[in-house]
């Protein structure tokens, strides 16, 4: 959305300016000085949607994923197919070598999404080791935090922990994702300054490998259960819908919905 919105490269600037100068304002007590250093008028804002979308949506989402994942999975389906194309304007040339960028991610992101959910601990280092990978996910457009939170078995832990305001899971999830966020930053910075048309031809890639997992209509081979004793999908093939219904069809109509979403957003971007 940040990049459609045509404000990703000031996003990916503005977290950059919190860097080890502010940290060490902030040891020093330095308050004014630190808030200054950074770009708060932007992050502020910025920081506080996701804050307030977080609190708001998590217990929403987490009951329309468990009874109706096929029209969750629609809406967000025509979002990132709309993306795509709009994420594409961005580019000032295509050549071979940005066609060639463009394979590569989808097929990185085909097979990525493709594997599946682990088993994993419920330890304090995964925990931030999820935050860790999460948001360096999040950093990328096409890419979400959320999918490498189900792959790592950890993505409805995290909704319980919202839900149930576990603040020591939360905390150390939070402080996995500064680190991550703080570091990675810098590299794909320093990418779209150097290598700008090829960065963002891997990120439409990759956005277009995404659409294998959010897929609508999958049929579950084998499950497992994980350490509360719930039953997750482990391996799952897309299908197409068995027959045409009022859930398909308002499945498509939220595709529609997502995909014009994403166009409205991308005209509101360019005039801004």
């Amino acid at each position: 959305m940040a990049l459609i919105l045509g404000i990703y490269e000031e996003l990916i600037n503005a977290i950059h300016s919190l860097n080890l100068k502010f940290l060490r304002l902030i040891a020093l007590l330095k308050i004014r000085e630190a808030i200054s250093s950074v770009s708060w008028p932007f992050l502020l804002p910025v920081g506080l949607g996701i804050l307030l979308a977080t609190l708001s949506l998590a217990k929403a989402l987490s009951w329309l994923l468990h009874n109706y994942p096929v029209i969750v999975w629609s809406f967000f389906f025509g979002l990132i197919l709309s993306s795509v194309f709009a994420v594409a304007k961005v580019i000032k040339e295509w050549r071979i070598p940005t066609f060639i960028a463009t394979g590569l991610g989808a097929i990185v992101a085909y097979f990525l999404f493709g594997l599946m959910p682990a088993a994993t601990p419920d330890a304090s280092w995964f925990i931030f080791l999820s935050g860790f990978l999460a948001i360096c996910a999040m950093i990328l457009p096409g890419v979400s935090g959320a999918y490498v939170l189900v792959l790592l078995g950890k993505y409805y832990y995290i909704l319980e922990a919202i839900n149930n305001k576990d603040l020591a899971t939360l905390l150390v999830l939070i402080a996995g994702a500064l680190v991550g966020l703080l570091s990675f930053v810098r590299i794909i910075g320093w990418l779209l300054k150097r290598h700008h048309d090829l960065t963002m031809a891997i990120l439409i890639g990759l956005m277009l490998g995404s659409l294998r997992k959010i897929w609508p209509w999958k049929e579950t081979l084998t499950t497992f259960f994980d350490s509360h004793g719930r039953e997750i999908p482990a391996l799952q093939i897309n299908t197409l819908p068995p027959s045409f219904n009022s859930e398909v069809g308002l499945a498509v109509l939220l595709m529609f919905v997502g995909f014009l979403v994403v166009f409205i957003l991308n005209k509101i971007g360019v005039r801004s």
